[in-house]
């Protein structure tokens, strides 16, 4: 036997009993927080044309992306973004919907060593994308849907940080660097790459002032103050309206009670290709990769026919779990409530036991061996069950109590009151 059968392709895993509850009771949560803002869901085919995601400007590098041809070859890729697809949806398929349009998403994404995923190549995001509001009030409302997602999702501890790309686009344009060099700081400034901003700055002609600010930017991080410093230095108006714009969503987030949860980053610039202002990350402890991802895309939609400014977040599910794992929470696991079994006689009144006792919101599994009730009960020890029903007859009904050993009879319309097995 091959032992490629046996195994999974690197970067993909199985999802078990355990995880996959967790999984599903966290998307199940998401789901409806998004829809109780008025975001209403939407699905985008996990199969897409490669030329969705490589239009204008290369909106996701093509070397992150899993590419193969379709039967007229045609180049094919797996989705290795949701935001794309869902500005591809509202610019054709929602093209005379009025402004603004609400979208939500829960879907697998697939790319090569990509840190949403922490690295795995198959992930699920779950976010959020609003479209047709360029106003402070509708980054603010995305902001505080995310951090209300990691709320609800069972995080306590932790932090989004928020930037703007044209604060760093108005420095940029007070220098003479070319793309090149302003591709390259941008990498530097992002990963606080202190020493290689200086390098690089060091070979550049420019003021002092201006050379000490951009070379200080991987530091210009923490609370509103940090604003109120920059504002007091000689900037251009670009950069002073993307200080105002920070400014007005932290009041915004303010008036929410979600201040604790934020802070500044002027020196974050994501990696992205259609940022155009509030970008923000959220991080918790635990995890060396970014949970969440999100900020204004205001020329996306444009790249598929249609201009209209724009705005979301997306946050790891897989990211998540792993957070919640690392910080010892509290995580209810899948387990049964009790198991049924039954002879002959009292087969038709079991399986009637078991549909009402579902329809109570108990989990009942009935037992498929029929090797009698003391194998259910050895059964039920191995899997943790609490509690083993056998019905005798249509009347005669036994619970084992699988922890004291205890056993009691009872009747059928006694154990169907409502009381819990």
């Amino acid at each position: 036997m091959s032992k490629w059968k046996i195994h999974t392709p690197e970067g993909v895993q199985d999802i078990l009993f355990d995880e996959c509850a967790l999984k599903r009771n966290i998307e199940d949560k998401l789901r409806g927080l998004y829809r109780s803002y008025g975001y209403f869901e939407v699905e985008t085919p996990t199969i897409e044309f490669y030329d969705v995601f490589s239009s204008g400007t290369g909106l996701i590098p093509q070397e992150t992306m899993f590419k193969f041809f379709d039967q007229q070859g045609r180049i094919l890729v797996l989705r290795p973004d949701i935001t794309v697809p869902v500005a591809r949806i509202s610019a054709t398929k929602y093209r005379e919907m009025p402004y603004p349009m609400r979208f939500s998403y829960i879907g697998n994404v697939f790319r090569y060593n990509d840190y949403g995923g922490g690295k795995q190549s198959e992930f699920t995001q779950a976010g959020v994308e609003v479209l047709g509001a360029g106003t402070s009030e509708a980054d603010a409302e995305v902001i505080a849907i995310a951090i209300n997602a990691l709320k609800a999702a069972g995080l306590d501890n932790f932090k989004l940080d928020i930037g703007q790309v044209e604060f760093f686009n108005g420095l940029m344009d007070e220098t003479k660097l070319s793309d090149e060099e302003t591709d390259l700081l941008k990498v530097m400034i992002d990963r606080k790459d202190y020493v290689g901003v200086e390098e690089l700055l060091g070979k550049c002609e420019m003021g002092a002032d201006l050379k000490k600010l951009i070379i200080d930017l991987p530091a210009l991080f923490g609370s509103a103050d940090v604003i109120d410093r920059v504002e007091a230095l000689a900037l251009n108006k670009r950069s002073l309206d993307a200080l105002e714009n920070i400014r007005q969503v932290l009041n915004i987030l303010d008036d929410y009670g979600l201040s604790k949860y934020v802070s500044v980053d002027l020196g974050m610039l994501k990696g992205l290709n259609y940022d155009t202002g509030i970008i923000f990350r959220g991080f918790t402890y635990g995890i060396g990769f970014p949970i969440l991802t999100g900020g204004r895309y205001d020329r996306l939609v444009e790249e598929f026919g249609r201009q209209c400014p724009a705005t979301g977040f997306s946050l790891g599910v897989s990211m998540i779990m792993t957070a919640l794992q690392r910080q010892k929470a509290d995580i209810a696991k899948p387990c049964i409530d009790s198991i049924v079994c039954y002879s002959q006689k009292g087969r038709k009144t079991a399986l009637n036991l078991c549909g009402e006792l579902r329809r109570q919101g108990l989990i009942i599994e009935l037992d498929l061996s029929t090797g009698g009730v003391d194998a259910v009960k050895k059964y039920a020890a191995g899997k943790n069950i609490g509690g083993v029903i056998n019905v005798s007859d249509e009347e005669t009904i036994e619970i084992h109590d699988i922890a004291t050993g205890a056993v009691n009879k009872t009747g059928i319309s006694e154990l169907v009151k409502g009381c819990r097995i």
